[in-house]
Parts: structure tokens; sequence; C-alpha cells
């Protein structure tokens, strides 16, 4: 397992986006920018495909440590942390602005009504069901009577 491996195993597990990775490395003094990040993550075979070395991923959980843990004079409950990743990391709902369907939405229908067919909602009707199927005693050649 490589260091790039592990290091998208981790970005998974901890719902971390590439600004967070920014930030947790900058916990430790070490400045990264996103794209150099993201260059971690890519396939093998893709041009910029970057191999991680160790003196990345050994800054990456140092500042990973901090960033979960805290510091002595402002120590942090790791769980805390995660679980407000977990609330960023969910898709956002959407909004009248962002494209939502309008309530008063109608779809245009080229279609032409039948006649006899003016009621907006049509109202089923009860259907009988016919029993095609009689009741049958099932003989499998055993004898039922001792």
């Amino acid at each position: 397992m490589t260091n790039n491996d592990i290091f998208k195993k981790l970005r998974v597990a901890l719902m971390l986006r590439d600004d967070q990775i920014e930030t947790i490395l900058s916990l430790v003094d070490f400045r990264m920018s996103k794209g150099e990040i993201g260059n971690f993550f890519r396939s093998e075979d893709h041009p910029k495909y970057m191999e991680c070395g160790d003196q990345v991923l050994r800054n990456f959980l140092n500042g990973l440590v901090i960033h979960l843990r805290g510091t002595k004079e402002n120590p942090k409950n790791p769980m805390d942390v995660i679980a407000i990743h977990k609330t960023e990391a969910r898709p956002k709902e959407f909004t009248k602005s962002e494209g939502a369907p309008k309530k008063d939405f109608k779809p245009k229908t080229d279609f032409k009504k039948k006649p006899g067919t003016d009621s907006k909602f049509k109202t089923k009707k009860p259907v009988k069901k016919i029993e095609i199927i009689e009741k049958v005693q099932y003989k499998n050649g055993k004898n039922t009577k001792g």
C-alpha cells in the first residue's frame, strides 16, 4: 500500500475536502496548494499524478492529530470534530434560487383529451375480482386415511 492509498483512505474516512487538508497541513507549518494536494488523489496513469512522499504524509498525520485533538491549552473532542465534518459533507438541499421546481409548475402536454373526460381527477370504480381457479384438493398418491 502506497502513501497515496493511505492518504486517499484517510480523506474518505474522515470526509475531508482539499481546503480542509490544506488547513490541516498549515497547522504544522507545511504549506501546499489545493492543486498539489489534488494531484495525490489522481489515478496513477494521469499525467499530473504525483507520488505522496513520506514527508507530506508525516506532516499531514501530525497536523491531523492537532486538528482532531487540539492542543494542550485548547483540547478538543475528536468525535465532535468528525461530527462537524459529517454535517459539512452532506449535500445541500435545493432552494428556489438554485433551480428547484416552483409550486405552480405545470408541465406542458401535447396530447389531446379523450371526449367525455372533462374532470381533472378520474375516480376509479371498484373492480370485482372473479375467482377463476376453484379450490381443488390435490392428492399426491398418499393415503390420508389411516
